[in-house]
This record gives C-alpha cells, structure tokens and sequence, in this order.
C-alpha cells in the first residue's frame, strides 16, 4: 500500500496569507493523512517588516558550526522550499509519522499546468486579520536573500 495514493488530495492558494499559520493548518492536515499542495508560495505573506527580515537573515548567516568555520547550515532560499521547511517544523520529522505526513506535501511557485483546472481552496484561518502589521511577501524576502 502506498500511503501517497491514498491520501485525499487538496490545492491550497497561499495567495495572501500568513506563513505560520497556513503552516500549522496544513501540519494538522497532513498528519490527519490528507495529502496537500500549496500553489502560488511566492505570494504568501510573512508578517515582519523589511527591515527586520534582513536583520535576521544577517543574524542566522553569522551561525557556524563548531567543527569548522566554512561551514554553516543551509538555509532555504526559494519560496518553495521555505514554505516546506516551515511546514516541516511544525511535523514531528524524526518519528515515522512525521515523515510519511511531509512526504505528501507538494509546494509549487505560481499554479502549475497540471492544476489550472483544480479547484483552489483558501484557508480563511490563515488570513491577515489586521492590516496595522507589516507585511512582506516571501517573493520580496528571497529577493532579500539573494
């Protein structure tokens, strides 16, 4: 049995909401056995500033490990694997459970041919519920990054 082909598949729109929030949703969904793919990543939002995201990256690029100091932990670059890599920690990744549910995630940038027809499902509870925060997209943050 492949536990891929049995899981109901949902597309997602990450068109404007929060990063974190539509993480835990889809974390809850995928370990429920649901298999998911988020369309559209570069357009979901992190609510920080520019200004601090870039304070942070610089923070995290000065982190090196102990046994040399050319080496350093990679860190996620495009908005897909951002997205993935903010989803995966919010799954319990070492246990057999926690992997099974991370491999039924799919993370596309803009809507691929194969889902133009789909129907795009948006998860309100991710939704910005008030604009006095600053928000920035992922698209504008890997732009940051480089």
């Amino acid at each position: 049995m492949n536990p891929l082909s049995e899981a109901k598949n949902m597309v997602i729109d990450g068109s404007g909401v929060i990063l974190g929030r539509l993480a835990s949703v889809v974390a809850k969904r995928l370990l429920e056995g649901e298999g998911i793919t988020v369309v559209n990543a570069e357009k979901i939002v992190i609510s920080k500033s520019k200004k601090a995201a870039v304070k942070e990256f610089k923070a995290a690029l000065s982190v090196r490990t102990l046994g040399s100091q050319l080496k350093a932990p990679k860190r996620p670059r495009t908005p897909e694997n951002i997205v993935r890599r903010t989803v995966r920690g919010m799954l319990p990744w070492k246990k057999p459970k926690g992997k099974l549910a991370y491999k039924r995630l799919r993370v596309h940038r803009g809507i691929p041919d194969e889902l133009r027809n789909a129907e795009l499902q948006v998860v309100t509870e991710a939704m910005p519920i008030g604009q006095e925060r600053a928000f920035m997209s992922i698209e504008e943050y890997t732009r940051i990054l480089g």
